[in-house]
């Protein structure tokens, strides 16, 4: 049967899937391009090579297949290569030329002949560790990359003692230590609420790990680090056997439920863990910035939205999207490490026109006392031109944001008035550059001219507008993360 996604409203224009891999020798560069970046910027996110099976999964972006994007920068130019993860699989859909996957992260809805293969589409975040470039997602083991021609190589289980069967999606890296803290989550079968906490360390060596039960399953996609302690973000996301034996996708948001912050020690076995209970149908804290433990305190930043973030994930009790209630700000959550679990926390909301749900730092900052907080956000006083935009689904991310969290100051770039943006990454101007010194990289849904471009905005001077844009004469499919390596922490080859 011909491949035909007509009969899928949000599969159209912009937001089509493009289904092509590809190679740009010297791309096309308006401004200049800094000559001291030298590195390679990944990205990743889903692209359907195949229809969904189930009309339901339509609008589901987490269940397309993987693609990652790769722009090498050095001396000023920049080549681009994109590839499709090679997943088992995506490899098993092309062999059968159609969708042999079903419902999202629903194993019984998906054809027989391949419901003993990982059913990970590795579409969520690429990641950096012991030399070697990984494509994450919630629900497989890291999938692992080569740095250059972006050539899947299989699965990463570090040599055998990661024994989870998932692996989340940031997984953190300590600049002190090397060692990179890294989840795994049902770890007692389907539903389970039991989460793993593996330390890795610099080497690639798993070193540590510790259980943990969360009060209830939840999708528990990213983590905090400090110094001293791990923190886990627990929300209404969450499933049934019931939901899923009606061969429904795994997650719906049940505003009942509690949510919940777990702390633990990093050098501990779990058992010290307090779950941190807050109010029930809030604290929707799907990412974070960092976190401090300072004294008997532990302070932490994040994007947190009052309810639902994600509208193709259905409401428990029926009733439809809250839209305004899915609003984004950046918190600064602190939790007293002597009280009562029960008494939850302090919040401080530290950025209110700002709203955005991708928050990232200076990586180079990971676990440590930092100041600057960087996210794509949305201006509503800036212009949009509906009419030359198209199909947007919901709202416009215009604007990149540098936070001193600190000081409670921002500096912004606007990207005009026909494109929007994806997660902005940092880049250090040096090695021995200060905190939020340096470069922002987004890519650029360029509506008008229906084309992708990468923007580089020097974050001393945010409003003065991008250094450099690199041009595609395509478009990309979109983008859920991202990740700058510097030269030196990859094998990289020079740019061909």
């Amino acid at each position: 049967m011909a491949v035909n996604f007509d009969h899928i409203p949000s599969m159209t224009g912009f937001f089509a899937p493009t289904r092509f891999e590809a190679d740009v020798f010297d791309c096309e560069v308006s401004g200049r391009i800094p000559a001291e970046i030298d590195g390679a910027f990944y990205r990743v996110g889903a692209d359907w090579f195949y229809p969904p099976k189930h009309p339901a999964d339509d609008a589901l972006p987490m269940n397309g297949d993987g693609y990652v994007g790769m722009f090498r920068i050095k001396n000023g130019s920049c080549d681009f290569k994109g590839r499709f993860v090679r997943t088992p699989r995506y490899v098993a859909d092309r062999k059968a030329r159609g969708q042999l996957f079903g419902r999202y992260r629903n194993r019984d809805t998906d054809d027989a002949s391949v419901r003993s293969l990982p059913g990970t589409v590795s579409n969520t975040q690429t990641y950096v560790h012991a030399g070697k470039l990984y494509a994450l997602k919630d629900d497989g083991l890291p999938a692992i990359l080569d740095p250059n021609t972006l050539e899947t190589r299989g699965y990463e289980t570090f040599g055998g003692k990661f024994t989870g069967t998932s692996f989340g999606a940031h997984p953190k890296t300590d600049p002190v230590t090397g060692d990179m803290i890294c989840i795994s989550t049902q770890v007692g079968g389907l539903l389970s609420p039991t989460v793993s906490i593996y330390t890795v360390d610099a080497k690639g060596r798993v070193k540590h790990e510790m259980r943990v039960d969360a009060p209830y399953v939840s999708m528990v996609h990213d983590i905090a680090l400090s110094q001293k302690h791990i923190v886990i973000p627990i929300y209404g996301l969450t499933s049934n056997m019931a939901r899923m034996q009606a061969g429904k996708s795994m997650w719906e948001y049940n505003s009942t439920l509690p949510s919940y912050v777990g702390v633990l020690r990093r050098d501990g076995d779990g058992k010290d863990i307090k779950w941190y209970r807050g109010a029930a149908g809030k604290n929707f804290c799907n990412h974070t910035y960092n976190a401090e433990t300072i004294g008997d305190t532990l302070v932490m930043e994040a994007p947190v939205s009052d309810t639902n973030l994600f509208p193709w994930f259905p409401n428990a009790d029926g009733t439809p999207f809250n839209g305004p209630g899915s609003r984004t700000l950046t918190r600064r959550w602190t939790f007293d490490l002597n009280a009562d679990a029960d008494a939850g926390w302090k919040e401080e909301v530290l950025f209110p026109n700002a709203p955005g749900a991708l928050g990232r730092i200076d990586d180079r900052y990971t676990s440590i006392p930092y100041r600057y907080g960087f996210l794509n956000y949305t201006d509503a006083g800036r212009p949009y031109d509906e009419a030359r935009g198209g199909n947007l689904r919901g709202r416009v991310s215009n604007c990149l944001a540098r936070f001193d969290m600190k000081a409670g100051k921002m500096d912004s770039y606007f990207v005009g008035d026909t494109h929007s943006l994806a997660e902005p990454v940092f880049i250090p101007r040096s090695k021995a550059a200060a905190e939020g010194d340096g470069y922002l990289v987004a890519v650029v849904n360029n509506f008008a001219e229906m084309r992708s471009e990468l923007v580089i905005v020097d974050t001393q001077h945010m409003a003065d507008g991008e250094v450099a844009r690199v041009k595609l004469p395509f478009r990309l499919s979109s983008q859920v993360h991202g990740w700058w390596a510097p030269a030196h922490s990859l094998p990289l080859t020079e740019p061909v």
